[in-house]
Protein backbone atom coordinates (compact mmCIF):
# COMPACT_ATOMS: atom_id res chain seq x y z
CA UNK A 1 0.00 0.00 0.00
CA UNK A 2 1.09 3.27 -0.95
CA UNK A 3 2.01 5.88 1.33
CA UNK A 4 2.30 9.64 1.87
CA UNK A 5 3.53 12.33 4.20
CA UNK A 6 2.07 15.08 6.19
CA UNK A 7 4.06 18.29 7.70
CA UNK A 8 2.39 17.27 11.86
CA UNK A 9 4.54 19.83 13.54
CA UNK A 10 7.68 22.42 13.06
CA UNK A 11 9.77 24.17 15.81
CA UNK A 12 12.80 26.07 15.54
CA UNK A 13 14.89 27.66 18.31
CA UNK A 14 17.90 30.69 17.71
CA UNK A 15 20.21 31.50 20.92
CA UNK A 16 19.57 34.42 23.05
CA UNK A 17 22.60 35.79 22.27
CA UNK A 18 22.33 38.81 19.51
CA UNK A 19 25.53 40.16 17.35
CA UNK A 20 25.04 43.12 15.62
CA UNK A 21 26.42 44.73 12.59
CA UNK A 22 27.46 47.70 14.82
CA UNK A 23 28.93 44.86 17.59
CA UNK A 24 31.59 43.90 14.59
CA UNK A 25 32.17 47.32 13.63
CA UNK A 26 34.35 46.80 16.96
CA UNK A 27 36.10 43.47 16.15
CA UNK A 28 37.10 43.65 12.68
CA UNK A 29 36.90 46.86 9.81
CA UNK A 30 33.78 46.33 8.49
CA UNK A 31 30.45 48.45 8.77
CA UNK A 32 26.67 48.60 9.51
CA UNK A 33 26.38 49.92 5.98
CA UNK A 34 28.76 47.63 3.93
CA UNK A 35 27.28 44.50 5.73
CA UNK A 36 23.67 46.04 5.32
CA UNK A 37 24.27 47.08 1.58
CA UNK A 38 25.93 43.57 0.72
CA UNK A 39 24.08 41.19 1.87
CA UNK A 40 20.75 42.64 3.90
CA UNK A 41 22.33 41.14 7.23
CA UNK A 42 21.52 43.25 10.31
CA UNK A 43 22.00 40.65 12.95
CA UNK A 44 22.68 36.84 13.91
CA UNK A 45 21.98 34.73 16.94
CA UNK A 46 25.27 33.39 18.96
CA UNK A 47 25.24 30.37 20.76
CA UNK A 48 26.82 30.49 24.35
CA UNK A 49 29.96 28.24 25.07
CA UNK A 50 28.67 25.45 26.51
CA UNK A 51 25.88 24.89 23.87
CA UNK A 52 26.50 22.35 21.69
CA UNK A 53 25.02 22.05 18.35
CA UNK A 54 22.67 19.23 19.86
CA UNK A 55 21.71 21.45 22.19
CA UNK A 56 19.71 23.92 19.91
CA UNK A 57 18.90 21.02 17.99
CA UNK A 58 16.87 19.40 20.99
CA UNK A 59 15.23 22.74 21.94
CA UNK A 60 13.65 22.94 18.36
CA UNK A 61 12.79 19.46 18.31
CA UNK A 62 11.10 19.68 21.11
CA UNK A 63 9.01 22.80 19.81
CA UNK A 64 8.16 20.67 17.03
CA UNK A 65 7.63 17.66 18.56
CA UNK A 66 4.55 19.45 20.88
CA UNK A 67 3.01 21.33 17.48
CA UNK A 68 2.81 17.64 16.44
CA UNK A 69 1.38 15.97 19.87
CA UNK A 70 4.03 13.52 19.33
CA UNK A 71 5.87 12.30 22.47
CA UNK A 72 9.53 11.77 21.60
CA UNK A 73 8.95 7.55 22.49
CA UNK A 74 6.69 7.62 19.37
CA UNK A 75 9.69 8.86 16.62
CA UNK A 76 11.09 5.92 14.51
CA UNK A 77 13.48 8.45 12.54
CA UNK A 78 15.81 11.35 13.84
CA UNK A 79 18.09 13.10 11.06
CA UNK A 80 20.30 15.77 11.77
CA UNK A 81 21.78 17.93 8.86
CA UNK A 82 24.63 20.14 9.82
CA UNK A 83 27.96 21.31 9.30
CA UNK A 84 28.88 21.82 13.00
CA UNK A 85 28.56 18.28 14.68
CA UNK A 86 28.59 18.28 18.63
CA UNK A 87 31.89 15.75 17.67
CA UNK A 88 33.61 13.66 14.78
CA UNK A 89 31.29 10.86 16.06
CA UNK A 90 28.85 9.91 17.00
CA UNK A 91 26.60 11.39 14.88
CA UNK A 92 24.71 14.68 16.55
CA UNK A 93 21.34 12.85 15.71
CA UNK A 94 22.41 10.40 19.02
CA UNK A 95 23.36 13.29 20.88
CA UNK A 96 19.78 14.94 20.01
CA UNK A 97 17.75 11.34 21.01
CA UNK A 98 19.74 11.19 24.10
CA UNK A 99 18.51 14.75 24.83
CA UNK A 100 15.10 14.33 24.12
CA UNK A 101 14.46 11.07 25.42
CA UNK A 102 13.57 9.37 21.66
CA UNK A 103 14.29 6.15 23.09
CA UNK A 104 12.90 3.95 20.06
CA UNK A 105 14.19 5.73 17.06
CA UNK A 106 17.26 5.24 14.76
CA UNK A 107 19.93 8.00 14.77
CA UNK A 108 21.60 9.88 11.96
CA UNK A 109 23.87 12.62 10.68
CA UNK A 110 23.49 14.10 7.27
CA UNK A 111 26.00 16.92 5.65
CA UNK A 112 25.11 18.60 2.74
CA UNK A 113 25.96 22.02 3.92
CA UNK A 114 22.80 24.56 3.17
CA UNK A 115 21.11 22.06 1.26
CA UNK A 116 21.17 19.33 3.85
CA UNK A 117 17.47 20.44 5.05
CA UNK A 118 16.02 19.58 1.50
CA UNK A 119 18.32 16.22 1.29
CA UNK A 120 17.03 15.53 4.94
CA UNK A 121 13.12 16.03 3.91
CA UNK A 122 13.48 13.92 0.45
CA UNK A 123 15.06 11.01 2.89
CA UNK A 124 12.84 10.95 5.60
CA UNK A 125 9.67 10.68 2.77
CA UNK A 126 11.10 8.16 1.05
CA UNK A 127 11.82 6.33 4.69
CA UNK A 128 8.41 7.04 5.75
CA UNK A 129 6.72 5.82 2.40
CA UNK A 130 8.40 2.33 2.76
CA UNK A 131 5.91 1.88 5.22
CA UNK A 132 8.31 0.63 7.29
CA UNK A 133 8.18 3.67 9.20
CA UNK A 134 5.76 6.23 10.55
CA UNK A 135 7.01 9.30 12.30
CA UNK A 136 10.76 11.27 11.34
CA UNK A 137 11.87 14.32 13.05
CA UNK A 138 14.35 15.94 10.96
CA UNK A 139 16.19 18.89 12.24
CA UNK A 140 18.72 21.56 10.32
CA UNK A 141 21.06 22.82 13.11
CA UNK A 142 24.04 24.80 13.18
CA UNK A 143 26.55 26.65 15.71
CA UNK A 144 28.51 28.20 13.09
CA UNK A 145 30.06 30.40 15.36
CA UNK A 146 32.46 27.66 16.13
CA UNK A 147 33.64 27.24 12.57
CA UNK A 148 34.39 30.81 12.33
CA UNK A 149 37.54 33.20 12.22
CA UNK A 150 36.06 36.29 13.66
CA UNK A 151 39.35 37.96 12.16
CA UNK A 152 38.01 37.45 8.59
CA UNK A 153 35.29 40.11 7.83
CA UNK A 154 33.99 38.64 4.58
CA UNK A 155 33.11 35.66 6.45
CA UNK A 156 32.27 36.29 9.88
CA UNK A 157 29.57 38.82 9.11
CA UNK A 158 27.80 36.59 7.47
CA UNK A 159 27.02 33.27 9.61
CA UNK A 160 24.72 32.87 12.31
CA UNK A 161 23.71 29.97 14.80
CA UNK A 162 19.79 28.59 15.05
CA UNK A 163 17.74 25.02 14.51
CA UNK A 164 14.56 24.21 12.54
CA UNK A 165 13.12 21.24 12.97
CA UNK A 166 10.10 19.14 11.30
CA UNK A 167 8.13 16.39 12.38
CA UNK A 168 6.90 13.78 9.15
CA UNK A 169 4.26 11.73 9.52
CA UNK A 170 2.81 8.53 7.40
CA UNK A 171 -0.84 9.61 5.64
CA UNK A 172 -2.80 8.65 2.98
CA UNK A 173 -1.54 9.18 -0.39
CA UNK A 174 -4.36 11.21 -0.90
CA UNK A 175 -2.82 13.24 1.84
CA UNK A 176 0.27 13.29 0.69
CA UNK A 177 2.38 16.65 0.71
CA UNK A 178 5.40 16.36 -0.97
CA UNK A 179 4.96 17.31 -4.61
CA UNK A 180 8.43 16.90 -6.50
CA UNK A 181 11.45 17.89 -6.16
CA UNK A 182 15.47 17.89 -7.99
CA UNK A 183 18.53 17.93 -6.44
CA UNK A 184 21.88 17.95 -7.26
CA UNK A 185 25.88 18.24 -7.05
CA UNK A 186 28.98 19.32 -8.24
CA UNK A 187 31.85 17.98 -6.68
CA UNK A 188 34.29 19.93 -9.16
CA UNK A 189 33.34 23.43 -7.20
CA UNK A 190 34.15 21.88 -3.68
CA UNK A 191 36.81 24.05 -3.04
CA UNK A 192 34.36 27.13 -3.48
CA UNK A 193 32.97 27.20 0.26
CA UNK A 194 34.80 24.08 2.85
CA UNK A 195 36.44 23.75 5.64
CA UNK A 196 39.96 22.73 5.14
CA UNK A 197 41.09 21.28 8.18
CA UNK A 198 40.02 18.44 10.89
CA UNK A 199 39.46 15.92 8.50
CA UNK A 200 41.37 12.78 7.26
CA UNK A 201 42.56 15.03 4.25
CA UNK A 202 44.31 17.39 6.40
CA UNK A 203 43.94 15.97 10.41
CA UNK A 204 43.97 18.56 13.06
CA UNK A 205 47.47 19.39 14.26
CA UNK A 206 49.37 22.55 16.08
CA UNK A 207 50.44 23.34 12.51
CA UNK A 208 46.84 23.40 11.09
CA UNK A 209 45.40 25.46 13.87
CA UNK A 210 48.14 27.77 13.44
CA UNK A 211 47.21 28.16 9.95
CA UNK A 212 43.37 28.54 10.89
CA UNK A 213 42.59 26.00 8.50
CA UNK A 214 40.01 25.02 11.04
CA UNK A 215 37.32 27.51 10.03
CA UNK A 216 35.30 28.32 7.46
CA UNK A 217 36.38 29.50 4.34
CA UNK A 218 34.51 30.63 1.06
CA UNK A 219 35.40 32.24 -2.12
CA UNK A 220 31.76 34.77 -2.21
CA UNK A 221 32.66 35.72 -6.10
CA UNK A 222 32.56 32.20 -7.27
CA UNK A 223 29.68 31.23 -4.99
CA UNK A 224 26.82 34.46 -6.61
CA UNK A 225 26.41 33.56 -9.77
CA UNK A 226 26.16 29.03 -9.25
CA UNK A 227 24.00 30.00 -6.27
CA UNK A 228 21.59 31.92 -8.85
CA UNK A 229 21.79 29.65 -11.80
CA UNK A 230 21.27 26.35 -9.62
CA UNK A 231 18.44 27.52 -7.78
CA UNK A 232 16.68 28.79 -10.21
CA UNK A 233 16.95 25.84 -12.49
CA UNK A 234 15.98 23.82 -9.89
CA UNK A 235 12.97 25.87 -9.17
CA UNK A 236 12.12 25.22 -12.13
CA UNK A 237 12.45 21.65 -12.69
CA UNK A 238 10.53 21.31 -10.01
CA UNK A 239 7.88 23.29 -10.75
CA UNK A 240 7.73 21.60 -14.71
CA UNK A 241 7.65 18.27 -13.37
CA UNK A 242 4.44 19.02 -10.74
CA UNK A 243 3.34 20.88 -13.96
CA UNK A 244 2.11 23.66 -11.38
CA UNK A 245 3.18 27.15 -12.05
CA UNK A 246 4.70 30.50 -10.75
CA UNK A 247 1.59 31.97 -9.69
CA UNK A 248 0.47 29.23 -7.85
CA UNK A 249 3.66 29.12 -5.05
CA UNK A 250 2.15 30.93 -2.49
CA UNK A 251 5.79 31.43 -1.15
CA UNK A 252 8.81 30.45 -1.91
CA UNK A 253 11.27 30.02 0.80
CA UNK A 254 14.85 30.74 -0.59
CA UNK A 255 18.34 29.39 1.22
CA UNK A 256 18.58 32.26 3.37
CA UNK A 257 22.30 33.46 2.74
CA UNK A 258 22.69 36.78 1.28
CA UNK A 259 19.67 39.10 0.60
CA UNK A 260 21.23 39.81 -2.93
CA UNK A 261 21.21 35.96 -3.89
CA UNK A 262 17.56 35.75 -2.43
CA UNK A 263 16.17 38.56 -4.75
CA UNK A 264 18.17 37.51 -7.72
CA UNK A 265 16.37 33.86 -8.05
CA UNK A 266 12.78 35.72 -7.00
CA UNK A 267 13.54 37.93 -10.17
CA UNK A 268 14.61 34.77 -12.50
CA UNK A 269 11.25 32.57 -11.08
CA UNK A 270 9.36 35.92 -11.75
CA UNK A 271 7.53 35.50 -8.60
CA UNK A 272 6.69 39.17 -6.69
CA UNK A 273 8.77 40.06 -3.90
CA UNK A 274 6.46 39.95 -1.41
CA UNK A 275 5.92 36.37 -1.92
CA UNK A 276 9.44 35.67 -1.28
CA UNK A 277 10.00 34.85 2.38
CA UNK A 278 13.43 36.87 3.59
CA UNK A 279 14.07 36.78 7.25
CA UNK A 280 18.23 36.59 7.06
CA UNK A 281 18.40 40.32 8.08
CA UNK A 282 17.70 38.81 11.58
CA UNK A 283 19.80 35.12 11.59
CA UNK A 284 21.80 36.02 8.93
CA UNK A 285 23.01 32.33 7.24
CA UNK A 286 22.33 29.57 9.44
CA UNK A 287 23.58 27.06 6.95
CA UNK A 288 20.80 23.83 6.70
CA UNK A 289 18.79 25.60 9.60
CA UNK A 290 17.50 28.70 7.55
CA UNK A 291 14.14 27.09 5.63
CA UNK A 292 12.85 25.26 8.47
CA UNK A 293 13.23 28.66 10.75
CA UNK A 294 11.46 30.26 7.93
CA UNK A 295 8.59 27.66 7.97
CA UNK A 296 8.01 27.85 11.85
CA UNK A 297 8.25 31.43 11.02
CA UNK A 298 5.40 31.51 8.48
CA UNK A 299 3.31 28.88 10.68
CA UNK A 300 3.45 30.99 14.03
CA UNK A 301 2.42 34.07 12.05
CA UNK A 302 -0.70 31.81 10.07
CA UNK A 303 1.10 33.34 6.64
CA UNK A 304 0.04 30.07 4.80
CA UNK A 305 -3.13 28.21 4.72
CA UNK A 306 -3.60 24.41 4.27
CA UNK A 307 -3.27 23.18 0.44
CA UNK A 308 -1.00 26.17 -0.13
CA UNK A 309 2.10 25.34 -2.65
CA UNK A 310 5.49 26.20 -0.76
CA UNK A 311 8.42 26.38 -2.51
CA UNK A 312 11.71 25.78 -1.12
CA UNK A 313 15.13 26.19 -2.74
CA UNK A 314 18.96 25.93 -1.63
CA UNK A 315 22.31 25.73 -2.68
CA UNK A 316 25.60 25.23 0.10
CA UNK A 317 28.95 23.57 -0.13
CA UNK A 318 30.12 20.89 -1.99
CA UNK A 319 28.52 22.07 -4.29
CA UNK A 320 24.58 20.67 -3.43
CA UNK A 321 21.89 22.31 -4.28
CA UNK A 322 17.86 21.34 -5.27
CA UNK A 323 14.38 22.72 -4.71
CA UNK A 324 11.60 20.50 -3.22
CA UNK A 325 7.92 21.78 -4.23
CA UNK A 326 5.30 20.79 -0.71
CA UNK A 327 1.83 20.91 -0.48
CA UNK A 328 0.99 22.81 3.26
Amino acid sequence: MLNGIEIAGIGAYTPEKILTNHDLEKMVDTSDEWITSRTGIKERHIAAEDQPTSALAALAAEKALNSANISPEKLDIIIVATITPDEPFPNTACHVQRRIGAENAFCFELEAACSGFLYMFEVASALIKTGNYNNALIIGAEKMSAIMNWKDRDTCVLFGDGAGAVVLKKTSLEKDCFIASSLRSDGQYTHLLHTPGGGSLIPTSHETVDQQLQYLTMSGKGIFKLAVNEMTSSCKKVLEKAEITIDQVKWLIPHQANVRIIKSVGRSLKIPTERVYINVDKYGNTSSATIPICMDEIKQNNLANTGDYILMTAFGGGLTFGATLIKW
